[in-house]
């Protein structure tokens, strides 16, 4: 049994499937960014899930592509834990953006790759190998047109009385928006980056109103600057994405590259599914 896992912060997809590529069971279990969890947190998200716990011994291949494994530190971190864990399988740990690439990307064909959920990513594929010019340093610093990103938008927005008022009624009755409960998830519970992206679900659903337009124009353009035009052959080859984020803003995010003469390829909301043809080619 193999086991294919694409996992960003907030939640990771699990697909089990047998040599031929049959699917034996699909789960989900919450986000396992090694950047934020400690082995005993990733342990327990593990153990939370019936099928995960109840498999992990029947596992030959266990397949990561995760968020927060952009570094040998944190791959080689997480490879321990899975070892021990699942202690029957031959563990490989890559970047997500390596899932993003097998799952849009045809077979030695050139692209650049992009990732925008709750974080953000942007990586060249030359065909054979990833060239990533940017090093992320993580939700704080970087992530543009992230998930985290716009609901950092959107919460000083509403702080600073800056969003319309129908919108902060609306706001104000979808989330728990009193300050302590705010500064207790951003400062004292685990995933800060996670909880930041919840808020984005609210500036999609109301993506036609000025207030929401104006950060995700500001956030498209600033990713499209920053990550995407590092490539001077960015004009040249298709630009794929994947994150709910990149497929539920898809219309904007096409106007703005159309605007720098950027060529926009596949957009998927998740890999998960384009990984289990990539693997049965390739086992």
């Amino acid at each position: 049994m193999k086991l294919l896992v694409d996992s960003g912060s907030t939640k990771a997809d699990w697909i089990a499937i047998d040599t031929n590529g049959k699917v034996l069971f699909t789960t989900q279990s919450l986000g396992l960014n090694p950047e934020v969890l400690t082995k005993e947190e990733i342990i327990s998200r593990l153990d939370d899930k019936f099928d995960i716990s109840h498999n992990k011994d029947k596992a030959a291949h266990l397949f990561f592509y995760g968020a927060g494994c952009g570094t040998d530190r944190m791959k080689n971190f997480l490879t321990g834990v899975f070892q021990e864990y699942f202690k029957n399988a031959a563990v490989a740990v890559f970047e997500d953006t390596y899932a993003a690439v097998f799952a849009t990307t045809p077979k030695n064909e050139q692209a650049i790759v992009c990732i925008l959920g709750t974080g953000s990513n942007c990586s060249y594929f030359d065909g054979h190998v990833l060239h990533q010019k940017v090093q992320s340093l993580g939700y704080i610093a970087m992530d543009d047109c992230s998930g985290n990103r716009f609901g950092r938008h959107l919460l000083r927005g509403y702080y600073f009385n800056k969003m319309p008022a129908d919108l902060a009624v609306k706001f104000e009755k979808e989330f728990d928006v009193e300050p302590d409960a705010v500064k207790e998830n951003l400062y004292k519970k685990p995933n800060p980056n996670a909880y930041l992206a919840t808020y984005a679900k609210f500036l999609i659903k109301h993506k036609n109103t000025e207030f929401c337009q104006k950060y995700i124009r500001e956030e498209l353009v600033a990713f499209v600057e920053n990550y995407i035009m590092q490539y001077e052959n960015c004009k040249e080859v298709p630009v794929h994405f994947v994150g709910s984020i990149a497929f539920y803003l898809k219309e904007e995010l096409e106007v703005v590259l159309n605007e720098y003469g950027i060529k926009i390829g596949n957009v998927l909301r998740r890999p998960i599914d384009g990984l289990i043809e990539f693997h049965v080619a390739n086992s």
